[in-house]
């Protein structure tokens, strides 16, 4: 596949602080690439040297064929930005907010009226689309946001968490949107928080961590090299989850870890069935009864929690440790 995003051995640093260490990345045209850390992996930074934000401190990135330092502006015209926060004025209505990029972006009158309706349409806001953005939620001045960025059609899509604040319905929604856009022939790089919109969205996973990916790899290949089977088990009180958790250390393949939001122990598994049987056997000799058990295939968040030691979500899990 012919690359749209060309990352060669990119390097920036914030005083003492290194953000990104030499990373190497791929976009394939018409692909969406997920790009996946913890928070001060490094993600943002790179999706700001991309869009020509800030410079690169060393190596070279291309986008849609053109640098990103000694091209800036034929970059900007060639993709579509949506950072963390909303980028809008709250003095306009969504409706010119969106037909203002797209007179930014040399689009005719006419055309840019008729994109930033195709938008409206798309991220479900028609009906507040003349009101001013001062009196919409943050998730619908999200939705703008992320429309402002598609107004022009651009050939490479930087979508920054983009997700973030929406509600599962107006999430589905965009990511319908995003695969229709793929289908005519765009292409994303994504930064997400949500595992499950990377496992839903991208062909091929880039997992980064201090400044240097860890890991790439489609979805499924991902889930193959670094997650074992996974052993779920959900009880109704903190004393059930400590007794489980001293019940289960020794029956899979590491040690348990804790969701003390979901009353859930978790054991990465390697023998499956049999492992669930002799776990039953222990929960039952400690005299737990747990509200639900299941033996699962692994998800992303496991692969996460294998290469990063913890859940995308700061101290969402904890490793039980001796």
């Amino acid at each position: 596949m012919t690359p749209i995003v060309e990352v060669e051995g990119v390097e920036r640093s914030f005083g003492n602080t290194r953000a990104l260490c030499g990373i190497d990345l791929v976009v394939p045209e018409g692909r969406v690439v997920a790009l996946l850390g913890p928070n001060g992996a490094g993600k943002t930074t790179l999706v700001r040297i991309l869009s020509t934000l800030i410079p690169p401190g060393a190596g070279k990135a291309r986008v849609a064929g053109y640098d990103v330092v000694q091209e800036p502006v034929a970059v900007r015209r060639s993709i579509g930005l949506a950072g963390q926060y909303a980028a809008v004025d709250e003095t306009l209505t969504g409706r010119e907010n969106l037909e203002m990029v797209g007179r930014l972006s040399r689009l005719s009158k006419s055309l840019a009226r008729e994109r930033a309706q195709e938008v409206l349409s798309r991220v479900s806001l028609v009906d507040a689309a003349d009101r001013p953005l001062k009196t919409y939620s943050g998730g619908m001045r999200r939705r703008i946001d992320l429309g402002a960025g598609l107004v022009a059609h651009p050939r490479v899509l930087l979508l920054d968490e983009p997700t973030t604040g929406l509600d599962p319905a107006s999430r589905m929604d965009l990511w319908a949107y995003l695969r229709e856009l793929v289908a005519e022939g765009a292409s994303i790089l994504l930064t997400t928080q949500y595992l499950e919109e990377a496992d839903q969205l991208a062909s091929e996973i880039v997992v980064v961590d201090h400044g240097t990916v860890i890991a790439s790899g489609t979805p499924l290949e991902l889930k193959q090299r670094f997650a074992s089977d996974v052993l779920d088990v959900t009880v109704g009180d903190l004393d059930s989850l400590d007794r489980s958790v001293s019940a289960l250390d020794g029956v899979g393949s590491e040690r348990p870890t804790i969701d003390r939001h979901t009353n859930r122990v978790s054991v990465p598994v390697s023998e499956g069935v049999a492992t669930l049987t002799v776990a039953v056997r222990r929960l039952d000799d400690a005299g737990v009864r747990p509200i639900d058990l299941s033996l699962r295939r692994p998800s992303l968040d496991d692969v996460f929690l294998t290469l990063t030691g913890h859940t995308t979500g700061d101290g969402e899990s904890e490793e039980i440790t001796p």
